[in-house]
């Protein structure tokens, strides 16, 4: 089985794979002082709610991190509790995916892997949207490059820099309002964090499709994806577990 890893700034996505066909997947905090013990021990718990044999299963691992400092953790894990060295998403790996922005090697990792992963579904131009710590936009052309985006705050970013710098807001959950027009304030900032969000997407978005001069496909990924896909009018899909999918790809084609 492949284990797939996706360190992002506030979570890390952990699943494993029987060929095509993703058998768990797990959602944990990403801390950097984490040891590849304490990620093992996790590890370890995760194959024991799944039903599946802890190690002897395991033959192989792919890792994606914005995190560097977690990747010698993770790697280390690899090596000493499961027996394998793991790929690492990065500069020279085999993406089939040609980057034609002006310094390829600033593309955060898992932009790559998800731009990947859409163009492998819909073999067309497609906008990636990845709600994480920050949300962000990604295009790819026709022919599968990955032609650029944007970068925006993420949305409990916003909620906690509203927060933190106004000192009679409250931290509030992230869900849908019954209304635009909220009556007490907690629904007024939720109104404003999640229709106010929506509102940033699809103009991004719209702005993207009026710049490219081909026809997208827009996909959603990332835990607060179908929250924003939900109430969105250019999101057309949602999958939380997108990059999981692009990590499986690349395994396959550098393996």
């Amino acid at each position: 089985m492949l284990l797939t890893v996706d360190v992002g700034n506030t979570n890390t996505v952990m699943g494993v794979y029987e060929g095509a066909s993703l058998r768990a997947h797990w959602r944990l905090e990403t801390r950097e002082g984490r040891t590849a013990d304490e990620y093992a021990a996790l590890l370890h718990g995760f194959f024991a709610l799944a039903g599946l044999p802890w190690q002897k299963c395991v033959d192989a691992a792919i890792l994606a991190t914005v995190v560097p400092a977690v990747r010698f953790a993770i790697e280390t894990m690899c090596k000493h509790h499961l027996g394998v060295a793991p790929l690492v998403v990065g500069p020279g790996m085999r993406s089939g995916m040609p980057i034609l922005t002006e310094n390829p090697r600033e593309v955060g990792a898992d932009r790559i892997v998800n731009a990947v992963a859409a163009y492998e579904r819909y073999r067309q131009g497609c906008i990636v949207v990845d709600f994480g710590t920050a949300t962000t936009f990604d295009a790819v052309t026709p022919k599968g490059e990955y032609a650029g985006g944007a970068i925006a705050p993420g949305l409990v970013i916003s909620a906690d820099a509203l927060y933190e710098h106004a000192a009679k807001l409250p931290r509030v959950e992230i869900v849908r309002p019954r209304s635009v027009v909220g009556k007490n304030t907690v629904a007024s900032m939720q109104a404003g964090l999640v229709f106010g969000y929506v509102g940033l997407v699809d103009e991004l978005v719209t702005r993207m499709t009026r710049e490219l001069d081909f026809p997208v496909r827009v996909m959603a990924t990332g835990g607060l994806a179908p929250l924003i896909a939900s109430e969105s009018r250019t999101i057309e899909d949602s999958d939380e577990l997108l990059t999981l999918t692009g990590l499986r790809l690349l395994h396959e084609r550098n393996r």
